[in-house]
């Protein structure tokens, strides 16, 4: 039985694929343990600069894989009470990995795959593929931290639009509301966010990683404890190596080598 998530390395980016295309690559338990592993691993392996999700065949993900719960002993609350923290470690990955992770939406991602994509740093889309959040269309709410990402990147108002109406949003769409990076030829999204990742990976990542935490905390922090946390970041990346370069090529007017 094929391995429901396939990981591949290119030098420094590590292509993590979920793999069950006959469900869209809908998952069930096995797959989100699996995702929480592979993506624990990439944050502490030092050879791996940055990550990439995407999905085989024709779908990057469609959620939960409804008809495998359906099949679990006990009802679907008891079953999803079980899923859903496995969903939620491989979310907190992402978040925390102190590297780039960017979707490359190679087809639909909706319920779970909407709120996986949004968790992730960048999104290329393909541009036949479309996004839903899909949850409240079968008598759900919002998992996954889709509740979380999606105000952040389309404010409150549409972000209840999304949840109530839950239209179907095109790449062009997706892009115009700030829920995408860059939206790709469909042959090409793959390829467009291995170059995203490995410009990121020549970049000063020290820095990327003290910026994604500083703005992933600053929702919740007060004023007070973002300028403490900002003051502890900016001098641990000015005695890292890439802040030492970064000034010293600013001084000498180059362009830095990280």
């Amino acid at each position: 039985m094929p391995s429901p998530i396939l990981t591949h390395q290119y030098e420094s980016i590590l292509e993590i694929t979920l793999n069950r295309p006959e469900t869209y690559n809908a998952f069930d338990l096995d797959m989100m343990v699996m995702l929480g592993d592979a993506l624990a691993s990439a944050a502490t392996d030092e050879s791996i600069k940055g990550v990439m999700i995407t999905g085989a065949g024709k779908a990057f993900c469609a959620g939960g894989d409804l008809k495998w719960i359906s099949q679990q002993t006990g009802d679907a609350g008891s079953v999803l009470h079980r899923l859903a923290p496995q969903f939620h470690i491989a979310i907190t990955e992402i978040r925390r990995m102190p590297k780039p992770v960017v979707a490359a939406i190679n087809g639909i991602a909706a319920g779970g795959g909407f709120s996986l994509a949004l968790a992730c740093d960048f999104r290329v889309m393909a541009a036949s593929a479309v996004l839903r959040q899909g949850y409240t269309s079968n008598g759900l709410s919002i998992d996954g931290g889709g509740t979380f990402a999606l105000p952040r990147l389309v404010g409150l108002a549409r972000a209840l639009e999304i949840a109530a109406f839950d239209q179907p949003l095109s790449a062009p769409k997706a892009w115009e509301w700030g829920l995408v990076t860059k939206v790709a030829a469909d042959a090409d999204v793959r390829k467009e966010a291995l170059v995203m990742l490995e410009g990121l990976a020549k970049s000063a990542l020290h820095s990327f990683a003290w910026s994604k935490r500083l703005l992933t905390e600053s929702f919740t922090n007060t004023l007070e404890t973002q300028l403490e946390l900002e003051r502890q970041g900016i001098s641990d990346c000015a005695r890292h190596p890439n802040g030492k370069e970064g000034v010293r090529a600013f001084v000498e007017k180059r362009k830095p080598t990280f």
